[in-house]
Protein backbone atom coordinates (compact mmCIF):
# COMPACT_ATOMS: atom_id res chain seq x y z
CA UNK A 1 0.00 0.00 0.00
CA UNK A 2 2.89 2.46 -0.07
CA UNK A 3 2.64 3.17 -3.73
CA UNK A 4 -0.78 4.82 -2.85
CA UNK A 5 0.31 6.79 0.16
CA UNK A 6 3.18 8.29 -1.41
CA UNK A 7 0.57 9.36 -4.68
CA UNK A 8 -1.37 11.17 -1.90
CA UNK A 9 1.41 12.83 -0.43
CA UNK A 10 2.92 13.84 -3.48
CA UNK A 11 -1.05 15.08 -4.52
CA UNK A 12 -1.13 16.45 -1.42
CA UNK A 13 2.15 18.70 -1.59
CA UNK A 14 1.25 19.62 -5.50
CA UNK A 15 -2.26 20.65 -4.52
CA UNK A 16 -1.33 22.78 -1.16
CA UNK A 17 1.49 24.40 -3.57
CA UNK A 18 -1.16 25.29 -6.18
CA UNK A 19 -3.85 26.91 -3.92
CA UNK A 20 -1.03 28.88 -2.53
CA UNK A 21 -0.20 30.44 -5.58
CA UNK A 22 -4.06 30.21 -7.29
CA UNK A 23 -3.29 32.80 -9.72
CA UNK A 24 -5.61 31.01 -12.43
CA UNK A 25 -7.91 28.19 -10.48
CA UNK A 26 -8.77 26.78 -13.96
CA UNK A 27 -5.07 26.37 -14.93
CA UNK A 28 -4.54 24.92 -11.03
CA UNK A 29 -7.05 22.63 -11.85
CA UNK A 30 -6.31 21.04 -14.97
CA UNK A 31 -3.05 21.02 -13.95
CA UNK A 32 -3.32 18.72 -10.95
CA UNK A 33 -5.64 16.34 -13.05
CA UNK A 34 -2.82 16.34 -15.21
CA UNK A 35 -0.32 15.20 -11.41
CA UNK A 36 -2.88 12.77 -10.64
CA UNK A 37 -3.36 10.75 -14.08
CA UNK A 38 0.23 10.53 -14.08
CA UNK A 39 0.41 9.35 -10.59
CA UNK A 40 -2.35 6.77 -11.56
CA UNK A 41 -0.38 5.87 -14.31
CA UNK A 42 2.79 5.00 -12.01
CA UNK A 43 0.19 3.50 -9.80
CA UNK A 44 -1.28 1.32 -12.23
CA UNK A 45 2.57 0.14 -13.22
CA UNK A 46 3.74 -0.77 -9.68
CA UNK A 47 0.50 -2.73 -9.54
CA UNK A 48 1.02 -4.42 -12.82
CA UNK A 49 4.73 -5.22 -10.94
CA UNK A 50 3.17 -6.94 -8.15
CA UNK A 51 0.58 -8.86 -10.03
CA UNK A 52 3.64 -10.30 -12.23
CA UNK A 53 5.72 -11.19 -8.25
CA UNK A 54 2.39 -13.06 -7.64
CA UNK A 55 2.57 -15.02 -11.13
CA UNK A 56 6.14 -15.67 -10.57
CA UNK A 57 5.55 -17.33 -7.52
CA UNK A 58 2.33 -19.00 -8.48
CA UNK A 59 4.58 -20.74 -11.17
CA UNK A 60 7.27 -21.57 -8.80
CA UNK A 61 5.05 -23.28 -6.77
CA UNK A 62 3.68 -25.12 -9.72
CA UNK A 63 7.37 -26.31 -10.52
CA UNK A 64 8.33 -27.27 -6.96
CA UNK A 65 4.81 -29.48 -6.66
CA UNK A 66 5.33 -30.90 -10.08
CA UNK A 67 9.36 -31.58 -9.20
CA UNK A 68 8.12 -33.20 -6.02
CA UNK A 69 5.55 -35.11 -8.02
CA UNK A 70 8.25 -36.30 -10.54
CA UNK A 71 10.63 -37.67 -7.72
CA UNK A 72 7.58 -39.27 -6.20
CA UNK A 73 7.42 -41.31 -9.33
CA UNK A 74 10.66 -41.96 -9.65
CA UNK A 75 10.61 -43.17 -5.68
CA UNK A 76 7.77 -45.65 -6.99
CA UNK A 77 9.67 -46.74 -9.64
CA UNK A 78 12.50 -47.30 -7.76
CA UNK A 79 10.48 -50.29 -5.23
CA UNK A 80 9.37 -51.32 -8.35
CA UNK A 81 12.63 -52.70 -8.80
CA UNK A 82 13.78 -53.60 -5.82
CA UNK A 83 15.98 -50.73 -5.32
CA UNK A 84 14.46 -49.52 -1.33
CA UNK A 85 17.77 -47.36 -1.18
CA UNK A 86 17.26 -45.48 -4.77
CA UNK A 87 13.21 -45.23 -3.50
CA UNK A 88 14.60 -43.29 -0.15
CA UNK A 89 16.89 -40.50 -1.45
CA UNK A 90 14.29 -40.26 -4.58
CA UNK A 91 11.31 -39.22 -1.65
CA UNK A 92 13.86 -37.18 -0.06
CA UNK A 93 14.17 -35.25 -3.42
CA UNK A 94 10.59 -35.16 -3.23
CA UNK A 95 9.98 -33.57 0.52
CA UNK A 96 12.30 -31.05 -0.16
CA UNK A 97 10.14 -29.83 -3.27
CA UNK A 98 7.16 -30.20 -1.45
CA UNK A 99 8.74 -27.71 1.38
CA UNK A 100 9.48 -25.40 -1.23
CA UNK A 101 6.68 -25.02 -3.19
CA UNK A 102 4.34 -25.01 0.44
CA UNK A 103 7.27 -22.25 1.45
CA UNK A 104 6.47 -20.54 -1.80
CA UNK A 105 2.57 -21.25 -1.59
CA UNK A 106 2.80 -19.12 1.41
CA UNK A 107 4.14 -16.45 0.27
CA UNK A 108 2.37 -16.51 -3.08
CA UNK A 109 -1.08 -16.59 -1.15
CA UNK A 110 0.17 -13.31 0.73
CA UNK A 111 1.27 -11.87 -2.29
CA UNK A 112 -2.69 -12.57 -3.86
CA UNK A 113 -4.07 -10.80 -1.02
CA UNK A 114 -1.84 -7.71 -1.69
CA UNK A 115 -2.12 -7.62 -5.44
CA UNK A 116 -6.19 -8.02 -4.41
CA UNK A 117 -6.24 -5.24 -1.98
CA UNK A 118 -4.21 -2.82 -4.48
CA UNK A 119 -6.34 -3.66 -7.31
CA UNK A 120 -9.38 -2.60 -5.25
CA UNK A 121 -7.34 0.87 -4.18
CA UNK A 122 -6.32 0.94 -7.73
CA UNK A 123 -10.17 1.38 -8.91
CA UNK A 124 -10.85 3.45 -5.96
CA UNK A 125 -8.06 5.55 -7.07
CA UNK A 126 -9.32 6.14 -10.61
CA UNK A 127 -12.89 6.31 -9.42
CA UNK A 128 -12.22 9.45 -7.56
CA UNK A 129 -9.73 11.28 -10.28
CA UNK A 130 -13.29 10.82 -12.51
CA UNK A 131 -14.71 12.36 -10.27
CA UNK A 132 -12.38 14.54 -9.69
CA UNK A 133 -12.67 15.43 -13.49
CA UNK A 134 -16.44 15.63 -12.81
CA UNK A 135 -16.08 18.14 -10.62
CA UNK A 136 -13.47 20.27 -12.21
CA UNK A 137 -16.01 22.23 -14.23
CA UNK A 138 -18.55 23.07 -11.87
CA UNK A 139 -15.57 24.33 -9.45
CA UNK A 140 -14.33 26.69 -12.57
CA UNK A 141 -18.03 27.58 -13.08
CA UNK A 142 -18.21 28.65 -9.39
CA UNK A 143 -14.41 30.29 -9.80
CA UNK A 144 -15.43 32.59 -12.85
CA UNK A 145 -18.60 33.33 -10.56
CA UNK A 146 -16.84 34.58 -7.78
CA UNK A 147 -14.54 36.70 -10.03
CA UNK A 148 -17.75 38.39 -11.47
CA UNK A 149 -18.85 38.92 -8.63
CA UNK A 150 -15.53 40.13 -7.66
CA UNK A 151 -15.23 42.88 -10.30
CA UNK A 152 -18.47 43.84 -9.51
CA UNK A 153 -17.75 44.23 -6.07
CA UNK A 154 -14.90 46.73 -7.01
CA UNK A 155 -16.88 48.07 -9.90
CA UNK A 156 -19.76 49.40 -6.94
CA UNK A 157 -16.73 49.92 -4.96
CA UNK A 158 -15.22 52.75 -7.28
CA UNK A 159 -18.38 54.09 -7.78
CA UNK A 160 -18.71 54.62 -4.57
CA UNK A 161 -15.77 57.01 -4.52
CA UNK A 162 -16.58 60.73 -4.66
CA UNK A 163 -14.52 61.70 -7.26
CA UNK A 164 -16.34 59.93 -9.35
CA UNK A 165 -19.73 62.01 -8.36
CA UNK A 166 -17.48 65.38 -8.19
CA UNK A 167 -16.35 64.81 -11.80
CA UNK A 168 -20.08 64.78 -13.33
CA UNK A 169 -20.71 67.47 -10.94
CA UNK A 170 -17.96 69.61 -12.66
CA UNK A 171 -18.57 69.07 -16.26
CA UNK A 172 -22.06 70.14 -15.03
CA UNK A 173 -20.81 73.11 -14.00
CA UNK A 174 -18.73 73.78 -17.04
CA UNK A 175 -21.74 73.41 -18.93
CA UNK A 176 -24.07 76.10 -17.38
CA UNK A 177 -20.78 78.31 -18.07
CA UNK A 178 -20.72 77.49 -21.72
CA UNK A 179 -24.18 78.09 -21.84
CA UNK A 180 -24.59 81.45 -20.00
CA UNK A 181 -21.69 82.76 -22.29
CA UNK A 182 -23.43 81.71 -25.12
CA UNK A 183 -26.03 83.89 -23.56
CA UNK A 184 -24.03 86.88 -23.43
CA UNK A 185 -22.48 86.56 -26.70
CA UNK A 186 -26.39 86.48 -28.25
CA UNK A 187 -27.41 89.59 -26.17
CA UNK A 188 -24.33 91.05 -26.24
CA UNK A 189 -24.68 90.30 -30.37
CA UNK A 190 -28.57 92.13 -30.46
CA UNK A 191 -27.13 94.99 -29.27
CA UNK A 192 -24.36 95.74 -31.54
CA UNK A 193 -27.01 95.18 -34.35
CA UNK A 194 -30.15 97.40 -32.76
CA UNK A 195 -29.97 100.24 -35.36
CA UNK A 196 -30.59 97.56 -37.77
CA UNK A 197 -33.48 95.94 -36.44
CA UNK A 198 -35.02 99.38 -35.32
CA UNK A 199 -35.09 100.44 -38.87
CA UNK A 200 -36.37 97.16 -39.94
CA UNK A 201 -39.14 97.51 -37.05
CA UNK A 202 -40.03 100.94 -38.52
CA UNK A 203 -40.42 100.02 -42.38
CA UNK A 204 -42.63 96.99 -40.93
CA UNK A 205 -45.05 99.39 -39.02
CA UNK A 206 -44.63 101.92 -42.18
CA UNK A 207 -45.65 98.99 -44.70
CA UNK A 208 -48.68 98.12 -41.74
CA UNK A 209 -50.08 101.77 -41.69
CA UNK A 210 -50.25 102.52 -45.63
CA UNK A 211 -52.13 98.62 -45.91
CA UNK A 212 -54.63 99.80 -43.04
CA UNK A 213 -54.90 103.19 -44.74
CA UNK A 214 -55.73 101.45 -48.16
CA UNK A 215 -58.54 99.10 -46.49
CA UNK A 216 -59.97 102.38 -45.16
CA UNK A 217 -60.37 104.13 -47.78
CA UNK A 218 -61.89 100.70 -50.03
CA UNK A 219 -64.44 100.46 -47.17
CA UNK A 220 -65.46 104.11 -47.34
CA UNK A 221 -66.43 103.64 -50.95
CA UNK A 222 -68.24 100.34 -50.49
CA UNK A 223 -70.16 101.83 -47.70
CA UNK A 224 -70.76 105.05 -50.19
CA UNK A 225 -72.02 102.22 -52.25
CA UNK A 226 -74.38 100.70 -50.30
CA UNK A 227 -76.22 103.85 -49.29
CA UNK A 228 -77.15 105.16 -52.89
CA UNK A 229 -78.39 101.49 -53.36
CA UNK A 230 -80.75 101.88 -50.07
CA UNK A 231 -82.09 105.57 -50.96
CA UNK A 232 -79.79 107.20 -48.61
CA UNK A 233 -79.52 110.70 -47.93
CA UNK A 234 -78.19 111.58 -51.65
CA UNK A 235 -81.28 110.09 -53.80
CA UNK A 236 -83.28 112.17 -56.07
CA UNK A 237 -87.12 113.69 -56.04
CA UNK A 238 -87.35 114.94 -52.03
CA UNK A 239 -88.31 118.68 -51.59
CA UNK A 240 -89.52 121.07 -48.89
CA UNK A 241 -90.85 120.03 -45.27
CA UNK A 242 -90.91 116.57 -46.19
CA UNK A 243 -86.82 117.57 -48.05
CA UNK A 244 -85.89 118.93 -44.83
CA UNK A 245 -87.31 115.83 -42.68
CA UNK A 246 -85.39 113.94 -45.04
CA UNK A 247 -82.46 115.82 -45.03
CA UNK A 248 -83.21 115.48 -41.16
CA UNK A 249 -83.27 111.97 -41.42
CA UNK A 250 -80.55 111.55 -43.81
CA UNK A 251 -77.87 113.35 -41.08
CA UNK A 252 -79.51 110.56 -38.75
CA UNK A 253 -78.59 107.52 -41.03
CA UNK A 254 -75.39 109.75 -41.75
CA UNK A 255 -74.55 109.56 -38.07
CA UNK A 256 -75.33 105.77 -37.96
CA UNK A 257 -73.48 104.91 -41.13
CA UNK A 258 -70.39 106.79 -39.55
CA UNK A 259 -70.90 105.00 -36.10
CA UNK A 260 -70.86 101.71 -38.19
CA UNK A 261 -67.64 102.69 -39.97
CA UNK A 262 -66.36 103.84 -36.94
CA UNK A 263 -67.21 100.25 -35.27
CA UNK A 264 -65.70 98.23 -38.32
CA UNK A 265 -62.80 100.67 -37.97
CA UNK A 266 -62.12 99.32 -34.10
CA UNK A 267 -62.44 95.80 -35.29
CA UNK A 268 -60.34 96.42 -38.06
CA UNK A 269 -57.50 97.96 -35.77
CA UNK A 270 -57.66 95.11 -33.51
CA UNK A 271 -58.17 92.27 -35.92
CA UNK A 272 -54.73 93.90 -37.03
CA UNK A 273 -53.25 93.89 -34.16
CA UNK A 274 -54.22 90.17 -33.29
CA UNK A 275 -52.96 89.21 -37.10
CA UNK A 276 -49.43 91.50 -35.74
Amino acid sequence: MGIFDRFRRVVKSNLNDMISKAENPEKMLNQLIVDMNQQLIESKKSVAGAIADEKKLERQVKENLAAGAEWERKAMLAVRAGKDDLAREALMRKQEFDKTATQYKEQWEAQHEAVEKLKSALRSLQAKIEEAQRKKNLIIARSKRAEAQRKINETIGGLSDTSAFEAFEQMSKRMDQLEAENDAMAEIEHFTTGGDNLEQQFAQLEAGSSNTDAMLEDLKKRVAIEDKRDGGPTAAGTGGASGAASGRSGENAADAVGDDVDDELEKLKKKLQEDS
